[in-house]
């Protein structure tokens, strides 16, 4: 048998790299996400965080490999050019040998550079991007979904909210062929996920209100380790994007962090004058905000547009979660961590900000849609033009109405058959009654009975002795 582990097409520096990427990506969600999860949440949510966590990981995989990587980044289900021929890829499994090994490519893409690593690395690459976006979403309805509604919905929501926003926006659908930009999510993933667990939130109903009312982290420490592999992580989410190890992914990678520095500052600062001490929760959301908000604008703008985007976004966030919540529509509903917050309006506003600081003179954004192959390109608002800002405008208003319809009508359909809502009894009891153990044990049964000591611990000796 014949074989070529370097075909002519592939650059081992770029097939690394990439490689190297999604599993920075992978870890924001495996163990990030889950660390995060299981620290901020009560002790008698944390193991059905984590586990909600995994089995989502666990689910998108198969999709992902058995019909939606397709429908997200295959052929178009239509010929033409309109917005429902160019909505949605066609599906298709692809575990062929031929499939995995093959030159990677997004058919309906024809500007930039071709990929040159194997089809494996971009099915997995992207299988992380699909995966990490419902895990953000629970973040809205910890402490009340039901387990078994969970499984289904996940496999709805990827395949028929996350590949059609996917397509149209990344696949060369139509919000790409009109010339929106979102470089690494922040419509796709961030506005998509804040929009869909508040629907998801408000369908479920809120958690019990001794939970709402004392709304405590069980483990700091937990929240930090999981913040920071988001940060670091990160680095993988927006650096791996350019497609290439060269230099757009350098410029990528530093963008990501000026803007978190600068965003987490600014939040800080905020505390500081509204509530006199700054805390590590509301730090980390600013952490989390000014990530997402550079998202989908990462490889397009330069540095001074990245501290710009940290500024406005965490000022902007920040005000919303202060006042914005005491409007009826968000006090109403019980979005546990406030993702509507962190990564929705973030992303929203990153995607619009996009449109505002996108640079023409950065390479990326010139290879992208900068008035190369078949792709119009338009300078951001600072930049001379307002075009972009205005598909920015168009595409995050489809996302919002999409997104929310979508997840609305996919949670009924998941609630005839499975409750979509714990028990009462389940609700008061939490990871015990759910999955069979808690994440703090206060009596650990061992070999000598229910309160011998543990095996490197002497016995007590008699009393007398």
């Amino acid at each position: 048998m014949s074989w070529n582990a370097y075909p002519s097409w592939l650059v081992a520096g770029d097939n690394a790299w990439q490689m190297t990427a999604a599993t920075f990506v992978g870890l924001m969600s495996l163990p990030g996400l889950a660390v995060l999860y299981g620290g901020v949440m009560q002790k008698r949510w944390s193991v059905n965080s984590m586990m909600l966590t995994f089995a989502a990981f666990s689910i998108v995989l198969v999709a992902w490999c058995l019909w939606a990587f397709k429908m997200g980044f295959g052929t178009p289900i239509g010929s033409g050019k309109g917005f429902f021929d160019t909505m949605w890829g066609k599906s298709g499994t692809v575990l062929g040998a031929g499939t995995l090994q093959a030159q990677a490519a997004i058919p309906s893409i024809s500007v930039g550079p071709p990929f040159h690593f194997p089809e494996a690395s971009l099915i997995y690459f992207q299988f992380v991007f699909a995966a990490i976006t419902p895990i953000l979403m629970l973040g809205s309805v910890l402490g009340r979904i039901n387990f078994k509604a969970w499984i289904p919905f996940v496999l709805l929501w990827i395949t028929f909210v996350y590949t059609i926003n996917a397509f149209l926006i990344w696949g060369g659908g139509y919000w790409a062929a009109h010339g929106a930009l979102d470089y690494s999510g922040g419509y796709v993933i961030h506005l998509a996920a804040g929009i869909s667990g508040f629907v998801a939130a408000a369908v479920i109903g809120p958690r019990l209100q001794r939970d709402r009312e004392i709304d405590a982290p069980n483990n700091l420490l937990m929240v930090a380790v999981g913040a920071g592999l988001l940060w670091l992580g990160w680095n993988g989410f927006n650096g791996g994007d350019s497609y290439y190890a060269g230099v757009n992914a350098s410029v990528a990678v530093v963008n990501t962090n000026l803007c978190t520095a600068v965003a987490m500052l600014v939040w800080i600062a905020w505390d500081y004058i509204f509530r006199d001490k700054p805390s590590l929760i509301g730090s980390v959301n600013g952490m989390i905000t000014g990530l997402v908000a550079i998202t989908p604008a990462a490889g397009f703008v330069n540095g001074w547009g990245a501290g710009a985007i940290g500024i406005i976004a965490s000022t902007i966030v920040w005000m919303a979660i202060r006042f914005l919540s005491r409007a009826p529509v968000f006090r109403n509903v019980d979005d546990t961590l406030g993702v509507i917050y962190t990564h929705g309006i973030a992303g929203l506003t990153g995607g619009l900000l996009t449109g505002i600081f996108a640079d023409p003179h950065i390479i990326e954004y010139a290879a992208s849609g900068g008035g190369a192959g078949n792709l119009p390109g338009f300078s951001g608002v600072v930049h001379g033009s307002w075009t972009l800002l205005r598909w920015q405008a168009e595409t995050a208003a489809w996302v919002i109405i999409f997104s929310g319809i979508a997840t609305f009508i996919l949670l009924k359909i998941v609630g005839i058959f499975v409750p979509l809502r714990l028990s009462d009894e389940e609700l008061e009891i939490g990871d015990h009654a759910i999955h069979g153990n808690e994440v703090y044990p206060s009596d650990v049964p061992t070999l000598g009975g229910p309160h011998a000591p543990p095996a490197w611990q002497p016995a007590p000796a008699p009393s007398g002795a």
